[in-house]
C-alpha cells in the first residue's frame, strides 16, 4: 500500500476527529490531488503553513491508528468475513463494518 493509499484509509476513519481547516487542506491535497502552492493560493496562506497542516494531520493519523487500531481491527473483519462460509453469519459480520 503506497503512503497516499495509507493516509487516505487512515483519514476515512478519523477524518471527523479534525476541525474544518485540516480536512480542507487535507482533502484538497489527497483527494483533488492539488499541489501545496495550489491550496496556499486557494486559501490564501503559504505552501509551507499547508505544509505543516497536512503534516500534523498525518502524525494525529498515525497517532490515533497506534492507540485504537480501528483500520487494523476492520481488515481482520474483512478476513473473517472473506472466509466465512454460513450466509447469515456473514451478513451479521458485513453490517459490523
Amino acid at each position: 500500500m503506497s503512503d497516499r493509499d495509507k493516509w487516505v484509509m487512515l483519514y476515512d476513519f478519523y477524518g471527523e476527529l479534525f476541525n474544518e481547516r485540516q480536512r480542507e487542506y487535507f482533502e484538497e491535497y489527497y483527494f483533488n490531488n492539488l499541489s501545496l502552492a495550489e491550496i496556499g493560493e486557494n486559501f490564501n496562506v503559504s505552501r509551507n503553513a499547508i505544509h505543516k497542516v497536512i503534516q500534523g494531520v498525518e502524525e494525529k493519523l498515525s497517532f490515533y491508528e497506534e492507540k485504537l487500531g480501528l483500520y487494523k481491527k476492520s481488515k481482520i473483519i474483512c478476513d473473517i468475513i472473506e472466509r466465512e462460509k454460513d450466509k447469515d453469519l456473514k451478513k451479521m459480520l458485513e453490517g459490523l463494518i
